[in-house]
């Protein structure tokens, strides 16, 4: 089974850069990374690197680039300027996609409504992402390249739960829009097992694995810190249950560790990666 990194794991680990993760993870026989939109935007703002270098390099190494993560933010936008401004990153998205051999990229919903006034209902961001998706698509379908709808499991978000976000795929209905299923989201807003096991698991296009903290769903002090190694002292998500459901729908992928724990940043860049390697391949061992 084929494995990924994100780099969320390590984007703040001293002297972290883009090329490095791609030089570590394959020496640790990662087969596919997220790059996080953050980490390249800095690398290419201070001239680390270019998008030509990076390309270059994925044709030449074993390792490939699972998914650009992320275009953050995408639906709800009250003003058609905001509308245009999210087109217009998707394009520099997809030009940065072609460029770097990347088919998919994550869309993450937006979050924290109250501050703009709205009180939107469900039925409401629905509809909002079904349209906003199918304008999206107009662009990414000529590239081939994929829409993975990563539902967030904060009270904030938009669409915080899978039955949501798995909702909008079906309703758009095209093979390039799926879902982006993350382990510590799925269990922080307690997403629906029923609506997990009779999906379609070709429609799951990325799998997020790590382990969380045991805290209430929901919690104000429930968030992305709070996840951990798999299997590390205190990890109460039920990996067994993620793999073997995902396994009887048809999910043809496999696992990516993403972790955003402070403490993991204090590692070196490179441990960082090979403790990432060594986690996610006994993930694999144990439930795979």
């Amino acid at each position: 089974m084929k494995i990924g990194f994100n780099e969320a794991n390590d984007r703040f680990c001293k002297n972290h850069s883009v090329m490095k993760d791609l030089e570590y993870c394959e020496k640790y026989c990662f087969d596919y990374i997220d790059i996080q939109s953050e980490c390249l935007d800095r690398d290419l703002k201070n001239g680390v690197v270019t998008l030509e270098e990076l390309g270059e390099w994925f044709r030449t190494h074993h390792l490939k680039m699972l998914s650009y993560n992320a275009l953050c933010f995408f639906n709800m936008k009250p003003t058609q300027a905001e509308k245009d401004a999210v087109l217009a990153e998707l394009d520099e998205i997809i030009r940065r996609c072609n460029i770097l051999g990347c088919r998919m990229i994550v869309v993450v919903p937006s979050k924290d409504m109250k501050e703009k006034g709205l009180t939107p209902s469900r039925q409401e961001i629905r509809e909002d992402a079904v349209a906003v998706i199918r304008e999206m698509l107009k662009r990414t379908e000529p590239h081939g390249i994929r829409l993975s709808i990563e539902f967030c499991g904060e009270p904030a978000m938009t669409i915080n739960r899978f039955d949501d976000a798995y909702a909008i795929v079906k309703e758009v209905n095209h093979p390039l829009v799926g879902v982006t299923l993350d382990q510590y989201h799925f269990h922080a807003m307690a997403s629906s097992w029923e609506e997990l096991d009779k999906a379609d698991g070709k429609k799951i296009f990325v799998w997020h694995v790590n382990g969380s903290e045991d805290l209430p769903c929901g919690a104000y002090y429930n968030n992305d810190e709070k996840r951990m190694w798999m299997d590390a002292d205190g990890d109460c998500l039920p990996h067994a249950r993620y793999a073997e459901a995902l396994k009887k729908i048809g999910f043809e992928g496999g696992p990516t560790i993403e972790i955003f724990r402070p403490e993991y940043y204090a590692m070196d860049q490179e441990e960082n990666v090979k403790k990432s390697a060594e986690v996610t391949r006994a993930f694999v061992e144990k439930y795979c």
